[in-house]
């Protein structure tokens, strides 16, 4: 039979599973009586982990408390925390790195040797590369988050990409994480339309507006409607090209925000991109590595293409083959 000690951590562990366990099953897991178990319910109970009792069932679940009780992680648990503190240590929300720190340095100081030398080695291992994040504050991703889940219109100052500021009304949709940014994906009221918002340059007004009925986006997931909105509407040079292979052997070659693929058969597919000039629509083309025949884009963009290839022969000229 276990020590009272290590009993307790042994049946913590059991509730922290998110299940509702029976008093009988969990005595039969820990070798011990019935009142046994209701002993050690009450202990846990003292030290501040809210196990409720289960009416009509002689069951215990572990429950929301007012107060934050020490958790128990297993070794996969207990690397993603920390790597994932480190990440939150000098990631894109603001304000929150002390707090961050604090709760790393915890963390680290009590991880077994056998997991401070996996986290170091995937530390040593990992290199930051790209330009810093923005910034952004984590009282106005909460707000944002309680609007989009609590359905409520949601108003806020904002600042466009030449400093142009507005004042946005707005039934939110979804907070979105992409390419080391935050956006919110929403229907704009006043312009009848949807839209994607950079959360660095909003700032929310309070009270929040009246709940409304969510709409469906065009594109059905909020993943393409993003990478659609960042890899072409948001740029003034926009292009289609007829790409002569699958879509799915198409997606494989295009990164996220590059651009958005439609299949047209089970051979050919539409490349819809956008960028700055005809000649960065160039690069953004070619990069895919694909045949592909030009549908719709600036009339500059054929001159581009035709210039790009006569570089390309003029490159190879005399080159040994």
């Amino acid at each position: 039979m276990l020590e009272t000690s290590a009993r307790l951590l042994k049946l913590l562990a059991l509730l922290q599973t998110h299940r509702e366990w029976a008093g009988a099953e969990l005595a039969e897991r820990l070798d011990v009586t019935g009142r046994t178990i209701r002993r050690d319910v009450e202990r846990l109970r003292d030290l501040g982990y809210p196990v409720h009792a289960t009416r009509g069932t002689s069951g215990y679940r572990l429950g929301a408390g007012a107060a934050l009780p020490p958790l128990l992680l297993d070794d996969e648990e207990a690397v993603a925390v920390t790597v994932s503190l480190r990440s939150a240590a000098d990631g894109s929300v603001g304000g929150i790195e002390e707090s961050a720190l604090r709760a790393l340095s915890k963390l680290e100081q009590v991880l077994p040797p056998r997991l401070r030398h996996r986290v170091a080695t995937l530390r040593a291992a990992t290199v930051r590369v790209g330009a810093p994040a923005a910034r952004v504050d984590p009282d106005t991703l909460m707000a944002i988050a309680e609007a989009c889940q609590r359905r409520e219109q949601l108003r806020f100052d904002y600042s466009s990409h030449g400093g142009a500021g507005s004042i946005r009304k707005t039934e939110p949709h979804s907070l979105v994480h992409f390419s080391r940014r935050w956006y919110l994906v929403a229907w704009d009221v006043d312009r009848g339309d949807w839209r994607t918002f950079r959360v660095d340059r909003m700032t929310p007004r309070v009270p929040t507006g009246p709940r409304f009925t969510p709409r469906e986006l065009p594109e059905g997931d909020v993943a393409t409607h993003l990478s659609r909105g960042l890899s072409q509407h948001a740029w003034p040079q926009q292009a289609t090209v007829l790409l002569h292979a699958s879509a799915e052997t198409a997606t494989a070659r295009v990164w996220p925000g590059m651009g958005v693929v439609e299949a047209v058969d089970d051979s050919t597919c539409h490349l819809h991109v956008g960028a700055e000039t005809p000649e960065a629509l160039v690069w953004v083309i070619s990069s895919v590595d694909l045949d592909f025949t030009l549908i719709s884009g600036p009339p500059e963009l054929a001159s581009a293409l035709e210039a790009q290839s006569v570089r390309c022969r003029r490159a190879v000229e005399g080159f040994p083959r």
